[in-house]
């Protein structure tokens, strides 16, 4: 494995090790594919998707090329049911493991120590980058946006997980705000003159790190890319 080196907050040679690559498809032959395409990519992120399709073979695959694994489950439910999930994602020896802060603390809290005798980091999803302000009034949360978001980290922080899952909008109140090897994993990353989706809270790469990521989550924009390979070879320049 190649181990992490800061980013960002201090440079490495090797950015690829902090930008992590989704894996947005629907069967292992499509992951085993990419994978096999991109080998320089050392980070991958399996979510839902995938994982129904075919986790436990993706997740295998993906050990014996030696790549590091985001399994991005965002998982939500009674504490005691999270608690058990999580002993089972980290018997897979994946890296980072996602859990939803609105579960609560108790959940929060069940999870990370499910985890905590494994090699797993815990990070906790604060606000999807999908949802706006909007969203907010509409499930009647009165607080603005930024604000929750630092809120439902601060409670992460608290209760010793590894870092959050936030938008890059957040990135610098966040750094500001909590200890420095508190992690701040960074999707809704978009290039210049990428069309934004579904994402509604987003920047570029080097936008991103600048304000304080320690990895950032990108997909569609390399895998959707007229030449993938060039994509990547020249975001891994841009991070440098």
């Amino acid at each position: 494995m190649v181990s992490p080196q800061g980013i960002g907050r201090g440079m490495t040679n090797l950015p690829q090790t902090k930008i992590i690559v989704a894996l947005d498809v629907p069967t292992f032959a499509a992951a085993k594919a990419w994978i096999d395409r991109l080998s320089d990519v050392i980070f991958w992120k399996v979510g839902l998707e995938l994982f129904i399709a075919d986790g436990q073979r993706v997740l295998n695959y993906l050990k014996e090329k030696q790549k590091r694994i985001f399994l991005d489950l965002k998982l939500h439910d009674i504490p005691n049911t999270v608690a058990r999930a999580c002993q089972v994602a980290s018997s897979y020896e994946v890296d980072f493991l996602t859990v939803h802060t609105a579960g609560g603390k108790e959940m929060l809290r069940c999870a990370q120590e499910a985890i905590s005798n494994s090699s797993t980091k815990l990070l906790a999803v604060t606000v999807l980058t999908s949802l706006t302000d909007r969203d907010l009034l509409d499930l009647k949360v009165s607080m603005s946006l930024p604000e929750y978001v630092i809120h439902l980290a601060k409670i992460s922080q608290e209760l010793g997980l590894a870092g959050v899952v936030c938008s890059p909008q957040e990135l610098q109140s966040l750094r500001s705000m909590l200890t420095s090897h508190f992690l701040l994993v960074t999707p809704g990353i978009r290039f210049p003159g990428d069309a934004h989706q579904d994402q509604q809270r987003f920047s570029t790469p080097s936008q991103a790190f600048r304000n304080g990521a320690d990895y950032i989550v990108v997909g569609r924009s390399v895998l959707q890319g007229a030449n993938p390979e060039a994509i990547w070879a020249n975001l891994c320049a841009e991070v440098r």
